[in-house]
């Protein structure tokens, strides 16, 4: 395996040097996933527990059909825990292997949002879980119990308690996108505030798409995200604009 060198932008590799360092990168993230999916498979039962936080204690046991479900629901599991994990390592790795091909102006606007990538992630991951899923979880049990024997499947559980998770650390994404597209010049502070009736359309019919048939988790959902975009509209305007990101829309030396 080839050894991983920095790159600068100046630099002309072939296509196999591409390709060979590709090669090992990927080779480093399959490693990080491996030992990571090992641990999180070790500390199955921790995992479980912490998944079944949400769920009342008349619902804990969760129910099973089939002689390989209770092994194949657990690796599910350790396979989205062992993901968040990595997340960190993995993204550092694209962005090693993608960093060349920047300018320096475009590295100055990139390399702060990748790090606040993984942070939003978590936070966007816990409000999921401490906001999002004991609400949704209430209503969906409750909802017309009086007329339904509800047994919780663990597979179809745990499915909606990883997709919701997911979902929600993705769309806490938003002040990264919105800041990334106006200091890129692609979109402008004014175009975001004068379309802010179509912003908060599309973001009803996000919530509405994501995992969750109920309409408390749609709302829930629905909250965080008009916060996060007006709070996506005032980091733009302080930070956002190339002539306040300190005259970023200037080429570099090496673009010239």
């Amino acid at each position: 395996m080839a050894r991983m060198r920095p790159v600068a932008h100046e630099d002309r590799l072939t296509l196999v040097e591409h390709l060979d360092e590709l090669r090992t990168r990927i080779v480093v993230c399959l490693v990080v996933l491996g030992v990571a999916l090992a641990l999180c498979f070790w500390q199955n039962h921790l995992l479980l527990e912490i998944a079944s936080g949400p769920l009342p204690s008349d619902h804990k046991k969760l129910l099973t059909l089939g002689v390989t479900e209770a092994f194949t629901t657990t690796l599910t599991v350790a396979t989205y825990a062992a993901l968040i994990i990595s997340l960190p390592i993995l993204l550092y790795q694209g962005y090693a292997y993608l960093l060349p091909a920047f300018s320096d102006r475009e590295r100055r606007v990139i390399l702060p949002i990748l790090l606040a990538v993984p942070v939003l992630f978590l936070a966007g991951v816990a409000f999921g879980y401490y906001v999002v899923m004991p609400a949704a979880v209430k209503f969906l049990l409750g909802f017309n119990d009086t007329q339904f024997y509800v047994q919780v499947r663990a597979r179809d559980y745990y499915s909606f308690f990883s997709t919701t998770l997911l979902a929600c650390g993705l769309v806490f994404q938003l002040p990264l996108a919105i800041l990334a597209v106006t200091r890129l010049g692609i979109v402008s502070v004014s175009q975001l505030t004068r379309n802010r009736r179509y912003a908060y359309l599309i973001i009803a019919i996000i919530a509405a798409a994501l995992p969750g048939v109920d309409p408390i988790s749609m709302l829930i959902e629905m909250v965080p995200l008009l916060l996060l975009f007006e709070l996506s509209i005032l980091i733009a305007r302080a930070f956002g604009t190339p002539k306040a990101a300190g005259g970023m829309a200037r080429p570099s030396t090496q673009e010239r």
